[in-house]
């Protein structure tokens, strides 16, 4: 590797303008190189859940991972680790220097559209989890990027929205999982958010970049920023940001040029970040000679990625509630009902959308298993926006393909481009091929089948839509000043045409004012009346076993750019699980959603499994789990309140541009305790598993600055299953909230006791001091928590600092 000495011999080769032009992206995803000082190429691509390449719209087929609460809710850090080595793969299989994950900001409120990427309400769960995925990406040569530096936990005016934060809490709740995640870890990058905290831009933020990041953590990485979120030149320079991200314009080049040769930026600054920029591409392998990439990984398709990636999903799925129905007899019948049984949902919105191989749906994966035993009924409509057609609903009427045509016209009249798409969506005026920037494009499928159907188009501009022979003109507009809107949610327009054959769709689309967005066709059977979709599962439910109901959110709740407004189910959806409830013997609800939902029908069902956002094999992961194949040993990762506004922190609407965080620590399952809500429905570490557990008394250990905890578990089951032992500390100093500071997992056979040693992470047994402006030891009496969640709690042991307490412990049960 190469050290700064030959780092800045490097740079010492290249003027000012060749050094600044380094500091900003070539193109949306990629970097420039200069043979001048040996460097390479760069390539970054988005990557919580899936490493999409370079293309946001039509690229390679790829790996599609369980989504990263769902992840987290397995609190192994062994998993974690897999994970990054499943996204090194995959990013080394298409020539990926960098991963833009992962996302460590905290579930403040569950209104949080985002949440979906984020591990945790819970720094330390958090950190933890993000350093062991980081080791594993960057173990296998491929670079990690923390993301987004800092107090990003909303998206509502996500660009402007200026976060509120007091000086402790932002030390101890949102810098923290930053701060493990580089002591452990050592990311070789971090980005910047969009928004401001305390009135200054996250790119500009001097104390938080400089000051805290690379001064007193000693960070040496890339600091990049958000995609269009830097707003300014010799500021953001300042301010301690490397890279202006994308490219190949920005707020950089000749303003930065200038404001050097002005003297408002140091040269020496300049120099820095090409350093840290120089120093990323020596680690990922652009310096000097190109490093090799592998090419014997497995495939997304290949029997070994599919068995981790559904392992993976099912063993974070996680069991709520469950009155001996659960795991399922495989000689049952079973009725199977719900849109998201059939349409499973197994990706969340915005960025961190990939094109995989194919997504199992629940249907599909309990049919596998229980054959003619399974009776699948379609449930009520979920959703309010058009979504572009699944390929399997569109044919190109040219090729008799499984896709759309595509036209694309330039200015003059002349055509652009005319090709199959194998997909239902096309990309204009951003990571697109077309040799000129088309001013129209008409896209046309034929759409296969009969009955009543939905058609309809999805992109921002003027239509004219004719389907089946009628014509539609159709303008479709942003709901937002956002400037991702258009590719990341874009607007819809559907009609519902009744057809005993095939149905021929034309949609023309003016893009003469249209910067850049997706554009696409609209093809699905046509919802039906919810009376009429609660009377046949109704039907079905009545006339087996147990019915299983499968509900949750989609991506217009889970989603990068915008926000939640409740956490009800959308849809008749509680009124579905409501009459299935009363007309079945047994009823199993799984909650196909990555964050919180509101559960009114929780005391009429039999169990509740949770199931996330359970990527391409989101069937086969569910089925597991049903069944106990794979034991879904989750634990959750978020409290879930029991009504809207019933969580320590609500808001995600700034006012006049403000979002504060008036809750201070009192976050998620601290707040609760704290008693700033209402106890919730489910607590922050809850889940069931199949096992049943009685614990013995816990021992204290404490070796300086480090204490553990070890406490004999045993298996009261019939089965093996695993058990996450949680410990907390509850403090008696004012202000002070309760927070988890260790846990371990063990799989223990039936009847059989283990001992489980928790040691406790010495970075939660301390407090900023905001007069002092400095961390210190906190001190005097608390209690430690040795808890299956905190609404199990199974031992309270008094504790301080200075002493350890051996066996003095109340046990609760």
């Amino acid at each position: 590797m190469a050290d700064d000495a030959d780092l800045d011999a490097r740079i010492a080769r290249l003027d000012l303008t060749a050094k600044v032009r380094l500091l900003t992206g070539a193109t949306m995803f990629t970097l420039r190189g200069d043979d001048s000082v040996g460097l390479g190429e760069m390539a970054f691509s988005d990557g919580p859940t899936g490493v999409r390449g370079l293309k946001f719209i039509g690229g390679d087929e790829v790996a599609l991972l369980p989504n990263a609460t769902l992840i987290a809710s397995a609190w192994d850090e062994e998993l974690a680790h897999e994970v990054g080595e499943i996204l090194a793969d995959e990013a080394a299989r298409q020539r990926i220097h960098v991963v833009l994950g992962p996302t460590i900001n905290l579930h403040r409120s569950p209104l949080g559209g985002r949440l979906f990427e984020a591990y945790s309400e819970d720094p330390l769960l958090t950190g933890r989890l993000a350093a062991a995925y980081v080791k594993g990406l960057q173990g296998k040569g491929i670079g990690a990027c923390l993301k987004h530096l800092v107090a990003n936990e909303a998206e509502t005016e996500r660009h402007t929205v200026n976060s509120v934060v007091d000086e402790a809490t932002l030390r101890e709740l949102y810098l923290l999982p930053f701060e493990i995640a580089v002591d452990d870890s050592e990311p070789w990058s971090i980005m910047a958010a969009y928004n401001d905290v305390n009135g200054v831009p996250a790119t500009e933020h001097d104390a938080v970049n400089n000051g805290i990041v690379k001064g007193e953590w000693g960070w040496d990485g890339l600091l990049m920023s958000d995609w269009f979120a830097t707003k300014s030149a010799g500021p953001a320079a300042n301010g301690g940001l490397d890279l202006v991200m994308p490219g190949p314009d920005g707020p950089w080049g000749t303003a930065l040029v200038a404001a050097v040769e002005a003297g408002e930026v140091a040269e020496s600054m300049v120099d820095d970040h090409l350093r840290r920029l120089l120093r990323l591409a020596d680690r990922v392998g652009a310096l000097d000679e190109p490093r090799s990439w592998r090419d014997d990984v497995p495939s997304p398709t290949d029997p070994v990625r599919r068995e981790q990636l559904s392992r993976i999903a099912a063993r974070g799925m996680t069991v709520l509630q469950n009155r001996d129905v659960l795991p399922l007899d495989a000689g049952s019948t079973v009725a199977l009902v719900g849109r998201h049984a059939v349409e499973t949902v197994d990706m969340g919105g915005g960025s961190a959308q990939v094109r995989p191989p194919h997504q199992v749906s629940v249907a599909e994966g309990l049919a596998e298993l229980f054959g003619p035993r399974l009776t699948v009924v379609d449930g009520v409509e979920v959703r309010t926006r058009p979504v572009p057609a699944t390929v399997t609903m569109v044919v190109d009427p040219r090729t008799d393909e499984r896709g759309i045509r595509c036209v694309a016209i330039g200015a003059d009249g002349a055509v652009v481009a005319d090709t199959h798409v194998p997909d239902s969506m096309v990309s204009f005026g951003a990571d697109d091929d077309f040799p000129v920037p088309p001013s129209h494009a008409r896209l046309s499928a034929r759409v296969p089948g009969t009955g009543r159907r939905e058609v309809g188009v999805v992109g921002v501009g003027a239509w004219t839509v004719t389907v089946a022979g009628r014509t539609h003109d159709v303008a479709l507009s942003l709901e937002s000043d956002d400037v991702g809107e258009a590719i990341l949610r874009p607007p819809g327009w559907t009609t519902v045409v009744d057809s005993d054959g095939p149905v021929e769709v034309e949609a023309e689309v003016d893009l003469t004012h249209v910067r850049f967005g997706r554009f696409g066709l609209v093809a699905r059977p046509a919802p039906v009346p919810a009376e009429d979709a609660i009377a046949s599962a109704v039907a079905a439910a009545a006339a087996v076993d147990v019915a299983v109901v499968v509900v949750g959110l989609t991506e217009e709740q889970e989603t990068e750019a915008a926000d939640k407004s409740t956490l009800a189910l959308p849809g008749a959806q509680d009124a579905l699980v409501a009459a299935v409830a009363a007309a079945a013997r047994r009823t199993v609800v799984v909650v196909n959603a990555a964050t919180p939902v509101l559960m009114p029908w929780l005391d009429d069902v039999d169990a509740v499994l949770w199931a996330g956002i359970p990527g391409q094999e989101g069937g086969h992961a569910v089925a597991a789990a049903l069944l106990g194949l794979v034991e879904p040993a989750g634990r959750l990762v978020t409290s879930f309140p029991t009504h809207d506004g019933g969580s320590p922190a609500w808001r995600v609407v700034p006012e006049d541009g403000v979002l504060a965080y008036a809750e201070g620590p009192f976050v998620g399952y601290r707040g609760h305790r704290w008693g700033a809500a209402p106890e919730p429905a489910f607590w922050f570490g809850h889940g069931l598993g199949y096992g049943t557990w009685r614990y013995g008394a816990p021992e204290v250990a404490v070796d300086g600055e480090f204490v553990s905890v070890a406490v004999p578990v045993e298996n009261t089951s019939g089965r093996p299953s695993r058990e996450v032992v949680q410990v907390y500390l509850d403090p008696e100093e004012d202000g002070q909230p309760v927070r988890l500071v260790g846990w371990a997992a063990h799989e223990v056979p039936p009847g059989r006791t283990q001992e489980v040693v928790v040691r406790c992470d010495a970075r939660l047994w301390r407090r900023w001091d905001a007069v002092q402006h400095a961390w210190v030891r906190l001190e005097g009496a608390g209690r430690l928590l040795v808890a299956r969640g905190l609404g199990d709690i199974r031992a309270s042991i008094p504790f301080t600092s200075k002493s350890a307490q051996k066996t003095d412990a109340a046990l609760t049960r």
